[in-house]
C-alpha cells in the first residue's frame, strides 16, 4: 500500500536516495548524485505556497513530488509539478498516487486552474501518466536538457481544471 504525506525536512536522506537512482535523475532535470544536504536545504527552504509531498512503501520513501506555486499575480491560477520515483518502484503506481492526490489539492483546495511540467519526448511512461490524468503536449522544447553527454528534447505539458471556465481561445 502506499501512503502520500507531506515532506518533512527529516525525509532529506530518503528523497536523495530516490533520486540517486540512475532512471530518476536521468528522468528529470536532476543532476546526478544529489548530497542530503543539498536536500535538506531544499526543504528547508522550500516556500510556504508550493506543496511537496512523499509516497511511503512499507514506511520508506519511494517517490516524491511537489506543485511549486507561481509567485506573479497574473500566474497566481498555475504551478510546476516535479516529481521522481525511485527505478525500484516505478510502474507500481507511486506516481499515481502522488499525481491523484496533487491534482486534488491543486483542484480542491489551492484554486489553481493550471499545472505545467516539462518531460522528455522520449519518456513514454511518465507521458502515458500524464495524459491519463489530463495532461496535454502543448510544445516541444528542441535540444532542452543535457542528459547523458547528449542535449534532449522535452515536451511542454500541462493541465486544466476541466470543471473551471477559462478564456476563449484564439490568436496563437
Amino acid at each position: 500500500m502506499i501512503h502520500i504525506r507531506r515532506a518533512e525536512v527529516s525525509d532529506a536522506a530518503q528523497i536523495q536516495r530516490v533520486y540517486a537512482s540512475s532512471g530518476t535523475y536521468g528522468g528529470t532535470l536532476q543532476v546526478p548524485h544529489p548530497s542530503v544536504e543539498m536536500w535538506q536545504e531544499r526543504l528547508k527552504n522550500l516556500d510556504a505556497k508550493d506543496i511537496m509531498l512523499v509516497a511511503l512503501c512499507d514506511g520508506v520513501i519511494v517517490g516524491n513530488a511537489v506543485l511549486h506555486l507561481e509567485q506573479k499575480q497574473r500566474r497566481a491560477h498555475a504551478a510546476t509539478l516535479g516529481m521522481g520515483v525511485a527505478d525500484a518502484f516505478a510502474g507500481r503506481g507511486v506516481g499515481s498516487a502522488l499525481l491523484q492526490e496533487l491534482i486534488q489539492l491543486a483542484d480542491l483546495w489551492l484554486n489553481i486552474l493550471r499545472i505545467e511540467l516539462i518531460v522528455f519526448c522520449d519518456n513514454a511512461a511518465a507521458i502515458h501518466l500524464y495524459q491519463k490524468f489530463g495532461f496535454q503536449i502543448e510544445g516541444t522544447h528542441r535540444a532542452h536538457a543535457l542528459r547523458h553527454g547528449v542535449f534532449a528534447d522535452t515536451y511542454s505539458m500541462a493541465r486544466l481544471h476541466p470543471d473551471q471556465p477559462t478564456i476563449k481561445q484564439g490568436g496563437c
